[in-house]
This record gives structure tokens, C-alpha cells and sequence, in this order.
């Protein structure tokens, strides 16, 4: 099914799968959904992620010691594909564990359970001609990072290759939340614009409902990741899936935004 934001902005939730366990991650998923997430970004845990900022590190952290797998982050992404059949479901991994698992296989298993799309943060556009024959032969969305540092030519081929949506980054550095939206993300978008009618997710740093406002301005979808996964960490397991939905219904108040 295509990738659908269902009200502007839209909102893109990741979550590290495993973290603080997978039953628990499913209810987060649910509630997340059930607040108004409009796509769900399940994180595959790994050893070493170098694009993420320290909240995100940890959880991975715990999801491995916990044990989770790529295996895992499928099966519970069949699991909501079942419980909830309208949700955006993105697999967000590095390519070393779908390396390992077998690329091929990799795509085939998330057909199976239902999965739209997959973004793996270190495979760039320049060398993904063998991982997008793949992922068309599944009809799976490929979707890339696009960031302000990048010039025209190759957000072009970005988003050429892209479908689902465009993830820009709105800044460079690793993930993280932070106090002001950077002004790269709007010159970002816009030069996106020029090659693409797709979605334009906007993520990186957006962690309130007044980065989600902002982003709202001059983009399709707002992610947010580490606000998300901080607020699991303080939570307990049975506080986590109510925290969470009151988080998310919370980015759509009304916010006075500073021009």
C-alpha cells in the first residue's frame, strides 16, 4: 500500500523496536498509531549507530542486550500490519543487519508482513543500484536521507530514488532533539521541491509541537525519534504506551509561532 499522511503535517514515529522490550513496543506502536501517527518507523537495533545521537544509542543499547533481532522487528511489523491495516510501516535499519539476514530474503519477509518501505540511514543513493532492484521486485518504497549539504545533482538522485517519501535532514550531525529548528530544513525542502512531487518528511531535531507547527509551514510530514524514545526511557513499561499517545496528540495544539 502507497505511504499516506493523513492531515498536514504528517507525522513519521520512530521507534527502536525491543526497547524496553517487544511487547511493550507493540503497545507504544498502537497507541502511537491510535494518537495520530501516521507512519510508524520501526528501528532495528544494532551495535554501532554512528548516525544516532546519544537517547537513540542507549535504546538501541538495551534492544540488543534484550536480544531483539531483525527477525523480531519483522514479526511485530506483521503484528501491527494485522492489528492496525492503514498505518505507514517503515523499517529503519543499517544495511549490516540486512546484509547478514540476506538482502533478498530481507525483502521478501517485509512483503510478507506488510511493511511499506524501508530506509537504511548508510546506504547512499550512489550505491543502492542492487538494493533497489530489490526492493522494486518486493514493492517496497525506497526512502533516503536528503541533507542541506548535499548539492542539486544528487538530491536529484535522491529523489528520483526515492518513493514513499523523502526523509530531509535538517541538519547535519546525528540525531538528536534540540531547542530551535535549524533554518536548513526549509532551503532544504525547497530544493527538493524542484525534483520531486513526493512527500517531504522533515526530521532531525524536532522534539515539541512548536517544531512540528514550524515544519508544518513548508513541508508534508514532520519525524520525530528521539523525543519519542527519551520520554520511553523515563517511562515505566505500563506508563509508556498512555506517555507517549499524550505526547503525540499534544504536537497538534495550537502553538503561536514566532516569524
Amino acid at each position: 500500500m502507497p505511504i499516506r499522511f493523513q492531515s498536514k503535517p504528517g507525522l513519521v514515529a520512530y521507534f527502536t523496536a525491543g526497547d524496553p522490550d517487544l511487547p511493550t513496543t507493540r503497545e507504544i506502536a498502537l497507541a502511537a498509531i491510535d494518537a495520530g501517527a501516521d507512519v510508524l518507523e520501526l528501528g532495528v537495533p544494532f551495535s554501532d549507530p554512528l548516525a544516532d545521537g546519544p537517547v537513540i544509542q542507549r535504546a538501541s543499547e538495551r534492544a540488543v542486550k534484550g536480544g531483539t533481532t531483525l527477525s523480531d522487528v519483522l514479526a511485530l511489523a506483521a503484528d501491527l500490519r494485522r492489528e492496525r491495516p492503514d498505518a505507514g510501516l517503515v523499517i529503519f535499519s543499517y544495511f549490516n543487519p540486512v546484509l547478514r539476514f540476506g538482502l533478498d530474503r530481507f525483502c521478501a519477509a517485509a512483503k510478507e508482513a506488510g511493511v511499506d518501505g524501508v530506509l537504511i540511514t548508510d546506504m547512499i543513493v550512489e550505491e543502492a543500484d542492487d538494493y533497489l532492484v530489490h526492493l522494486h521486485r518486493y514493492q517496497l518504497a525506497p526512502i533516503f536521507l536528503a541533507a542541506p549539504t548535499s548539492p542539486d545533482d544528487r538530491l536529484q538522485r535522491i529523489a528520483q530514488a526515492s518513493q514513499g517519501f523523502v526523509y530531509a535532514i535538517s541538519r547535519t550531525g546525528i540525531t538528536g532533539t534540540q531547542q530551535k529548528l535549524a533554518s536548513d530544513a526549509e532551503q532544504l525542502v525547497q530544493r527538493l521541491r524542484k525534483f520531486t512531487d513526493l512527500p517531504i518528511a522533515v526530521g532531525f531535531g524536532v522534539s515539541n509541537a512548536e517544531h512540528f507547527a514550524a515544519v508544518g509551514e513548508f513541508a508534508d510530514a514532520a519525524v520525530i525519534g528521539s523525543a519519542i524514545v527519551s520520554l520511553i526511557e523515563q517511562s515505566t513499561r505500563e506508563e509508556a504506551p498512555s506517555s507517549i499517545a499524550r505526547f503525540i496528540k499534544g504536537l497538534r495544539q495550537p502553538v503561536a509561532l514566532a516569524r
